[in-house]
């Protein structure tokens, strides 16, 4: 599931609080952080507590310890959960956790790594917080963990995880790098990428196929909000798309099929970031999104999160989903929703130059950089991260979108996802062109929160240039 009834800009505003409070006096020193100069950053920092691990692997190397984690209230929590004996038996080592709801699960987690306190050794969260929770030096670089083999099972197979994905939690912590280089600052444990699903009724009714380009796509919702009622789809509308104002409106559907136009939303030059969301191309894009929704959207789309979204395709409401293919998977296995056995997923719309990239969501974990017990959290993250729980969790749990391609390949797995009209042949299109679409940088929340503002007032009839170009000149002198 999608992680967004938390409002970030909480979150923003109490990391940059934090943050700002403890310039002055750090609150990691070099042996706590594990970097030998006492700076946060790539992985030959030295210094590291993976360098004190030796001899051979053994996974009871740490028996008798206690892990401490953090975790977010999600089917993947569940999962790990009901599988924590199976560590337990398997190195000794017992897991203490706390479990939160969205809605300050976050709070929670700032608080906890800005303060110092250490009171969990590892949590859940999203990539996007490495932008945030990684140049403080909150977090411990895995890294030099992951390459060395004492510490570390060959079983673990770090070339088994889809690369996108690891590259996702990997940073230089340099604002407008991009991602794929430097430390290792997480780890990939489930995510979503974002596609199309549809109802299969209303287009078997109407004589509809997918959009196979943005024309089409837009084509396609209004002419659903117009015909379906006819067809006995009363009140069903073309199209289910975020529009809160929120970083959550851009970052699913609209972000993927921006970067589908070969749009960006900074350039960089020589490490300047610049916002690009007023180039000519990507104001007509803009423009043309927002003319979709008003032409083929819900009514009350300026309110619109995952959770409405999901739920209006579930209820034969919209005809159409742009957005996580976990918001359409959760209405459309067997009796979770009037739609459900009439769902199918498709990968949306190309680009002009058939560009297929898509945008995604990574719950991650990740090791606070002043835990006490590192060996024990990492012996943790390799297991939860590690083949044989992902299994399990893809086949009795809901970790619908393998992180590691052997779990994508099995076939248990195949045929648990096969009853989903096109839901595997879309994974396997998509997968390797899913990135995270934006440029990293610290202002990423309320750079995107802003333009969902700005995505508001177009669609409303502002005009789209002049809201752009104000949108940017804001954002240019915050990430400048």
């Amino acid at each position: 599931m999608d992680r967004h009834l938390y409002d970030r800009r909480r979150f923003l505003a109490l990391t940059g609080a934090l943050t700002a409070a403890t310039a002055a006096a750090p609150l990691l020193s070099a042996c706590d952080t594990g970097f030998g100069d006492g700076n946060p950053g790539g992985p030959e920092r030295g210094g590291s507590a993976a360098n004190d691990v030796t001899g051979s692997f053994d996974w009871k190397r740490e028996k008798g310890k206690t892990v401490k984690a953090l975790l977010n209230k999600h089917p993947y929590t569940d999962a790990l959960i009901a599988d924590l004996k199976s560590f337990t038996e398997k190195t000794g080592i017992k897991v203490e956790y706390d479990v939160f709801p969205e809605d300050n699960y976050f709070d929670k987690l700032t608080v906890d790594l800005s303060s110092g306190r250490t009171s969990y050794d590892v949590f859940m969260l999203g990539a996007y917080m490495v932008w945030q929770y990684g140049p403080p030096g909150w977090l411990e670089d895995l890294g030099p963990w992951m390459r060395n083999s004492s510490a570390t099972g060959a079983e673990w197979d770090q070339a088994d995880f889809f690369p996108n994905l690891l590259q996702a939690d990997q940073w230089s912590l340099t604002a407008g790098e991009p991602l794929g280089q430097g430390g290792q600052y997480a780890l990939p444990w489930g995510w979503e990428t974002n596609v199309v699903a549809y109802n299969t009724e209303v287009f078997g009714r109407l004589g509809l196929k997918p959009a196979e380009s943005f024309d089409e796509l837009r084509e396609l919702a209004g002419a659903i909000k117009k015909k379906a009622p006819g067809a006995g789809f009363d009140g069903m509308y073309g199209i289910a798309v975020r529009g809160s104002r929120s970083w959550a409106t851009i970052h699913p559907g609209f972000m993927t099929m921006y970067a589908r136009n070969g749009l960006h939303d900074f350039t960089v030059e020589n490490g300047k970031l610049t916002p690009a969301m007023n180039s000519p191309k990507a104001v007509a894009f803009t423009e043309d999104w927002a003319g979709m929704v008003r032409q083929g959207g819900p009514p009350s789309w300026t309110s619109y999160t995952w959770y409405q979204c999901s739920g209006d395709l579930g209820a034969k409401k919209a005809g159409m989903l742009f957005d996580a293919d976990t918001a359409a998977y959760f209405q459309a296995v067997k009796g979770a929703s009037p739609a459900s056995g009439k769902i199918a997923f498709h990968p949306g719309p190309k680009g002009p130059d058939g560009s297929l990239a898509t945008n995604m969501w990574i719950w991650s974990l990740g090791m606070s950089a002043r835990s006490k017990h590192k060996s024990a959290s990492w012996l943790f993250l390799q297991w939860a991260t590690g083949k044989e729980h992902l299994r399990k969790a893809a086949l009795t749990g809901n970790h619908i979108d393998p992180v590691r391609k052997s779990v994508g390949q099995d076939g248990a797995y195949k045929d648990r996802m096969r009853h989903l009209p096109g839901f595997i042949e879309t994974f396997e299109t998509v997968v390797d062109q899913t990135k995270i679409q934006f440029t990293p940088q610290a202002q990423f929340f309320d750079a995107t929160t802003s333009w969902a503002a700005a995505l508001q007032e177009i669609y409303g009839g502002k005009n789209a240039k002049s809201v752009l170009d104000g949108l940017a000149s804001d954002l240019k002198s915050k990430v400048g």
